[in-house]
């Protein structure tokens, strides 16, 4: 699949019906605010997504970068040097560090605070066992579902940063292994207040195992995280208005409930589409007008129901 030079599609979507090309190898490109990854992570990427499933990968400005491992080490400087070891050895929380660390460096992580929450919140604890975790592409989670990569999470989390200051409220729609969610909790802390809606009831069984291994796990003791079995188009009232409302599947259009439980002052970030999928930024005014912009191309699959997404449609 050929694209023009200046196209750019960013995979992060939760449902993943397995593509039957694999998307690593296609010449695209990013906008200039992004950067490649070091070649060994690149090929790392690579590797681990062919043998998981085909497509659904981040589409990374390549340059002939995607290759073996090994003969491309030789190119490295000593912090990327430094960057790989973790990944390949290691414990859990250097490989987790090194992970966010390689964001930073390429230019996809640029906030402080951002990368101090995903150091705190392990990846790891969110992925199936046996699976690279620290690895920047989606991984399979059963029933259809993905967890988003890691440069998703980067993404979605800077966008609302300044909505999940310390004692706001936050709605994480579609909230898979609970990733996303713990580290929306850590950023508005226990004064706030973090929903997470799933409507598998088996992922948010798994999210609450998951968060209650991890640093968010007081979060959960105290009730200011909970997750809920429920159709995360109509969102969470009971807790409105939300400070900040995250999707994390495509809609044809923006759902009327997210709108009506974003608080005046508030950001919901949701991608919008069908083929054709943009990630939009919605801001309510404080007059509660609206404005929406697109952020970035994306590439998710449809914000549907239960039954459609278990059928794989």
């Amino acid at each position: 699949m050929k694209m023009p030079p200046s196209s750019l599609i960013a995979f992060g979507c939760r449902y993943c019906a397995p593509l039957k090309q694999h998307f690593l190898n296609s010449d695209l490109r990013l906008p200039l605010h992004h950067r490649p990854l070091p070649p060994p992570i690149a090929a790392l990427s690579q590797t681990f997504a062919s043998t998981l499933y085909t497509g659904n990968s981040p589409f990374f400005r390549m340059q002939g970068l995607v290759g073996k491992v090994i003969p491309q080490m030789a190119v490295l400087d000593s912090r990327e040097m430094a960057i790989v070891k973790r990944f390949l050895t290691g414990s859990s929380i250097n490989k987790n560090k090194a992970m966010v660390e390689n964001l930073q460096q390429y230019g996809i992580l640029g906030s402080k605070k951002v990368a101090e929450v995903m150091e705190t919140i392990d990846r790891a604890a969110f992925v199936p066992d046996g699976t690279p975790a620290y690895v920047d592409t989606p991984m399979q989670i059963g029933y259809n579902a993905t967890i988003s990569a890691p440069h998703m999470h980067a993404m979605c989390l800077q966008l609302l940063e300044e909505n999940l200051q310390p004692g706001m409220h936050a709605l994480d729609v579609g909230s898979g292994t609970g990733y996303l969610t713990a580290c929306f909790a850590v950023m508005v802390g226990p004064q706030g207040r973090v929903i997470g809606v799933e409507h598998i009831p088996e992922l948010v069984d798994t999210s609450i195992k998951n968060i209650q291994k991890s640093a968010a796990a007081s979060f959960l003791k105290d009730n200011s995280l909970s997750l809920h079995v429920a159709d995360g188009r109509l969102g969470w009232p009971e807790f409105a208005p939300y400070d900040a409302i995250h999707v994390g599947a495509a809609a044809p259009e923006i759902p009327q409930p997210l709108i009506d439980q974003l608080k005046p002052g508030g950001r919901l970030v949701i991608p919008v589409g069908n083929i054709f999928q943009d990630l939009k930024v919605v801001d309510k005014k404080l007059d509660g007008s609206i404005s929406i912009r697109s952020e970035t191309s994306v590439r998710y699959v449809p914000l549907t129901s239960r039954e459609a997404q278990l059928r794989g449609n």
